[in-house]
Parts: structure tokens; C-alpha cells; sequence
């Protein structure tokens, strides 16, 4: 019991760091990434006005080799913010596993960032029991990219182009694999 009370305390005060790092104008003095001007929807996600330059933000993969988003620039992302215990981001990762494979092909990635404490044993437990085969393991355990992008909650996601450009935004759960998403990435590809 007083793990769980521990996990519960760590996430409280990480999600009031969120909250009140969002209220704070970014270091940059550009806006908020969530405040950015919204052009229209396509599909799940929210289209930006225009291309907007994501800071730097680092993270790493399941063997705890560094990543940042410059190593993934001539492909277009789906950046999702997730924890395997946020009921919604579990539920949407199998589309994200069945946009993966349907795009596999092409130069598309979706960067699970996984924000969990323990890391990648967790990830991988909640991929082998939920049947994901086609996502990496990528992690933020310190939420220090959720801190970045000024994430307003989980799960958070971000379409970025190739030279690593934010062009949607969506804050909340969605269906990642219908007709009318992929027809809008493929036409960044």
C-alpha cells in the first residue's frame, strides 16, 4: 500500500510541476505549444496555423540509448505522450500500433514517449498483454518532455514534419488508423 501511496504522491507533484509550468510564458517568449494558433481539424488532430519549431527535448529508448527529435528529422512523427496507467492513453495505443504497421513503409514513425517511473519494463508488460507488436519502447520518466511542450495532460500528441516542425496538436484520446489521418500524413510524406 504505501508504494502505491508513493506513486501517487510522485504523480501529484509531477502534475502540479506540469500545471504550473504551463501558466508560465515559455523560455523561448514564443507561446505555449498548446497555445499555438489552431487552423482546422483533420481527422483526430488539430492542424496549426503553420509549422511551429518544437524546442529540444531529449528522452530515451527502452535500452537507454539517447534520443532527441533531430534524429528522427526526413520523417514525419506522431509524438504521443502517454503512461500505461492513464485508462485513455491505454486505450488508444492499439491504434497506434495499427497506424504504425498500416504506414511501416514509409517514412512515418509513431514515437510512443512513455512518461512511466519504471520505465521499460512496464511499457513492454503493457505491450505484450495489450497485444502491441509494432511500436518502439521510448521513455521520459521525469516528464521533462511533458514539462518542455507544456503538456496540459495525458495522453498529449504532436504531428511533426520532416525538418521537425509541429503541425498538430491533440490533447486527449483518439482513433490514430482511420482513412481520413492516413490520407493526411501521407500527404506530408
Amino acid at each position: 500500500m504505501s508504494r502505491l501511496l508513493t506513486t501517487v504522491l510522485v504523480l501529484s507533484v509531477l502534475f502540479g510541476a506540469l500545471f504550473l509550468l504551463r501558466q508560465q510564458p515559455a523560455a523561448s517568449g514564443d507561446m505555449p505549444l498548446a497555445d499555438w494558433p489552431l487552423g482546422g481539424k483533420s481527422g483526430p488532430i488539430t492542424l496549426l496555423e503553420q509549422p511551429r519549431t518544437l524546442p529540444e527535448i531529449q528522452f530515451v529508448d527502452g535500452d537507454n540509448r539517447p534520443y532527441s527529435l533531430t534524429d528522427f528529422r526526413g520523417k514525419v512523427l506522431l509524438l504521443n505522450i502517454w503512461a500505461t496507467w492513464c485508462p485513455p492513453c491505454r486505450k488508444e495505443m492499439p491504434s497506434l500500433d495499427r497506424l504504425q504497421v498500416r504506414l511501416a513503409d514509409k517514412d512515418f514513425l509513431v514515437v510512443p514517449l512513455s512518461t512511466d517511473l519504471h520505465g521499460h519494463v512496464q511499457v513492454e508488460r503493457f505491450y505484450r498483454e495489450s497485444g502491441i507488436h509494432s511500436l518502439g519502447v521510448f521513455l521520459d520518466p521525469t516528464a521533462s518532455v511533458s514539462m518542455t511542450l507544456k503538456a496540459p495532460g495525458l495522453p498529449a500528441t504532436y504531428l511533426i514534419d520532416r525538418e521537425g516542425r509541429a503541425l498538430g496538436i491533440k490533447f486527449g484520446p483518439a482513433e490514430w488508423d482511420g482513412d481520413e489521418f492516413i490520407e493526411l500524413i501521407e500527404g506530408y510524406l
